[in-house]
């Protein structure tokens, strides 16, 4: 996620030609686009004219909203919340009739002897103890382990990057352009402290939601913590550092965006856009340099490599290929060590959402979050095991990995990752195993995979067994793509689509068929081509969709992340939704909150009744603030958009979780 448009974090207002998300397969595999625009021709859509059976056909839905209202269609929603207005300023907002209330922010005491957050006299020791910075995926494992507890559980979180222009004081606005000038060794010790992830145990008391500072399982992760590496890389030549001579271990996950939670009680955090934190110039006479390329490294969005060796690649060649994995944590046991699973192949991970099958077989969804990359699943080899959870904790280390090729006709097939099947030979640069997950890209290009609009989440919705594709946006579609059928060329909105398993569950299955839930952006505008269901209001509209969650009566939830763009793409600032994805009100969309300004939305996370909802504001007061006219300027520590979450003149803005509930003690969204 935060792989945006124009001047993403990461590229410190830099302009999109610089950002972590350009676009660097060099494949013709066909994109999701060319997939669309074949399946509609195929249906009907005669020139000049957007037929509606055509896109109903698409959609799977009873009617689309399309440039030209239509009368709502017959059904009610399952949710009835009274709707937030797009819109945009300093402060949150929330449904009429619920509570958003601050958990926890930045720098608030995770262990003992943290000391209270003073924004002027930070250090790295303090950081390390304390909650981390731009925090992202919120997952929520009730206490006891096992048990469906909704009040009292373990919150997991990652701490995605940092923005040192609103984060320390005298810095300044735009330090990649700057060349770092004012980013000294002190501050980049406290940015590695700041990533990572944060254990907290919370519970909830008379309808409130409070943390326990003093927990025994509370636990941070920084960008110093020691990993273990696991799966077919490990120990591999190309994962060896002067540090780790046996390829085995190594310091810290980065840039950890979504993830998810397993059933036997862990915490899958993703590492996503770890390119950026790598130093050196481009040289083709890099030992890696053709993997480095197609993976962006190095990034230079951070001068960390100035500072510590491990991050330039000159002088430590293989430590970039030691990120860009799915992390499993044990929350329950803050002494453990985390493990980097290889087999689920290295990318620029959004997420990882599993699947438990009827026979126990496991199967993990996850999304390559760049344009015109890729959708994985991965299937485990051997079973979960409910009553052992000692014999699930590395069920991810052996198995399939595998990405989907979209075809017109409205099926998926899923092509194996697999050296010595469907290309993947040591003439083609694959000797081994190990090869295919490290440069997974790679490997997914020869086998024609589906290039897609930047797949950021991918959620299973274990009440219907339907699976989400959250895809973000890819302006960089060409315009010849365009046609009446298809009018996304240049998309700036992008959609969500729903992949539907064989025989409707299962998920482990090589083929499995697939829809256009909601194509998201403005359906007032013609040329923008959106389609939702025609009762969504002129608030019930998104673009950029992002994070997903569902909850346990299976209806989908969407944040947002528009990035710079926000003030062209919608007008609005990012949020969450609530989307109809079954029967009469398919497509159907309702806004629940609304993000202070220059804010991501991040995280949703339900408690298993349903009635409370964790909410991640990452970046307050840094996307696009220099466009919304009450400011009209770029933010920096002493002069930012917005102080949210305090408001308080010796405070600057801070990314925190937020608790929802519903003021009369009853379930979200009805």
């Amino acid at each position: 996620m935060d792989s945006r448009d124009e001047a993403p974090k990461g590229t410190k207002y830099m302009t999109f030609e610089t950002v972590e998300d350009v676009g660097r397969n060099p494949t013709d595999n066909p994109t999701m686009g060319d997939i669309i625009n074949e399946r509609l021709a195929r249906r009907d859509v005669m020139r000049g004219m957007l037929a509606v059976s055509a896109m109903g056909a698409l959609l799977g839905s009873t009617g689309v909203l399309t440039a030209r209202r239509a009368e709502a269609a017959a059904g009610k929603a399952s949710f009835s919340f009274p709707e937030v207005e797009h819109g945009v300023d300093e402060r949150h907002h929330v449904a009429q009739g619920y509570d958003a209330d601050v958990l926890i922010r930045w720098g608030d005491p995770v262990l003992p002897g943290a000391p209270k957050f003073d924004p002027m006299n930070q250090s790295a020791e303090a950081q390390a103890k304390q909650f981390g910075y731009n925090n992202d995926y919120v997952g929520y494992i009730p206490l006891p382990l096992g048990s469906n507890t909704p009040d009292h559980g373990l919150l997991v979180v990652n701490h995605e990057y940092t923005d040192e222009e609103v984060m320390f004081p005298g810095v300044g606005k735009e330090q990649q352009k700057a060349k770092f000038d004012k980013i000294t060794k002190t501050h980049v010790e406290i940015e590695i402290a700041a990533h990572g992830g944060s254990v907290i145990e919370i519970r909830k008391v008379n309808g409130k939601w409070t943390y326990d500072a003093n927990s025994k399982y509370n636990r941070r992760i920084t960008g110093e913590t020691e990993f273990a590496i696991h799966g077919p890389a490990a120990g591999h030549a190309l994962m060896k550092t002067n540090y780790d001579p046996s390829g085995t271990k190594v310091r810290g996950m980065l840039n950890n965006c979504a993830g998810g939670v397993t059933p036997w009680g862990t915490w899958l955090s993703c590492e996503e856009n770890v390119n950026g934190y790598f130093w050196g110039p481009e040289e083709n006479t890099h030992p890696n340099a053709k993997l480095m390329k197609r993976y962006g490294i190095p990034g230079g969005w951070y001068n960390w490599g100035v500072h510590f060796e491990r991050f330039d690649v000159t002088k430590e060649p293989n430590e970039s290929n030691r990120f860009g994995w799915v992390v499993e944590i044990d929350p329950t046991d803050p002494t453990s060590t985390p493990k980097k699973r290889t087999a689920l192949g290295r990318m620029k991970h959004e997420a990882c959402n599993l699947a438990i099958m009827e026979d126990n077989t496991v199967v993990a969804y996850m999304g390559d979050d760049e344009r015109f990359e890729y959708v994985y699943k991965f299937v485990a080899a051997k079973k979960y095991d409910p009553s052992n959870r000692a014999a699930n904790m590395d069920l991810l280390d052996e198995g399939t990995l595998y990405v989907a090729k979209f075809a017109a006709d409205g099926t998926v097939t899923w092509l194996p990752l697999v050296q010595g099947q469907n290309g993947l030979t040591a003439e083609a640069g694959f000797p081994d195993q190990a090869t295919v997950l490290i440069n997974a890209r790679g490997a997914a290009d020869i086998l024609g995979a589906t290039k897609m609009d930047r797949p950021e989440d991918v959620e299973v919705n274990h009440q219907t067994h339907r699976v989400y594709v959250a895809l973000t946006n890819n302006s960089r579609r060409k315009a010849e793509q365009k046609d009446e059928a298809n009018p996304r060329a240049e998309n700036q909105w992008g959609q969500i689509v729903e992949i539907i398993p064989a025989d409707g569950k299962n998920h482990a299955a090589a083929t499995a068929t697939w829809k256009m839930l909601v194509r998201a952006g403005n359906p007032s505008d013609q040329a923008v081509g959106a389609a939702f269901h025609p009762a969504t209001s002129e608030n019930g509209w998104f673009s950029c969709p992002d994070n997903l969650a569902t909850d346990s009566r299976g209806r989908l939830w969407v944040t947002t992340d528009q990035g710079e763009a926000w003030s062209k793409v919608s007008g609005s600032a990012d949020g969450l939704w609530a989307v109809e994805t079954e029967g009469e009100m398919r497509g159907y969309s309702r806004m629940f909150y609304r993000n202070p300004v220059g804010a991501e939305l991040c995280g949703p996370c339900f408690a298993p009744d349903d009635r409370s909802l964790f909410l991640a504001v990452q970046h307050p007061a840094t996307d696009g603030v220099d466009l919304w006219k009450p400011f009209g300027r770029l933010s920096s520590f002493e002069d930012p958009a917005t102080r949210w979450p305090d408001f308080q003149p010796n405070m600057p803005p801070r990314p925190s979780i937020l608790a929802i509930t519903k003021q009369d003690g009853g379930v979200i969204g009805l």
